[in-house]
């Protein structure tokens, strides 16, 4: 997977939040890979606001471009580090419904149309 983008709101982008990024879209190659072409994600992570002191006040998101498709995944929480890792699981889920799609959608191609009975 190609990471096109990662964007620092609010906070210092450093390595250790891109290696963390990086580490977690690297675990989706997997499910990715199904999908055919390469595909690109933009990922965004930051405060959502610089005067709170409690509360999910760190926010991650990211958007995958698949083939076709545009999946989005976003959260927030206290720990910035939580809060990509949870993005990555919700983007994780959103493949494997959209895997369920494409394969669906396959079976109902390769189904063979019945001689007009019924």
């Amino acid at each position: 997977m190609k990471i096109d983008r990662i964007k620092a709101t609010g906070i210092e982008l450093t390595d250790a939040i891109s290696a963390v990024v990086v580490k977690e879209l690297d675990a989706l190659d997997p499910m990715v890979a199904r999908f055919g072409p390469p595909v690109s994600a933009q990922v965004e992570v930051g405060k959502t606001t610089q005067h709170h002191n409690k509360g999910p006040f760190f926010r991650a998101e990211i958007n995958l471009q698949i083939p076709n498709r545009m999946l989005r995944a976003e959260s927030e929480h206290e720990d910035l580090y939580v809060a990509i890792r949870d993005a990555a699981k919700t983007l994780y889920m959103e493949l494997a419904k959209e895997k369920d799609r494409h394969v669906e959608g396959r079976k109902a191609e390769e189904t063979p149309a019945e001689d007009g009975q019924a």
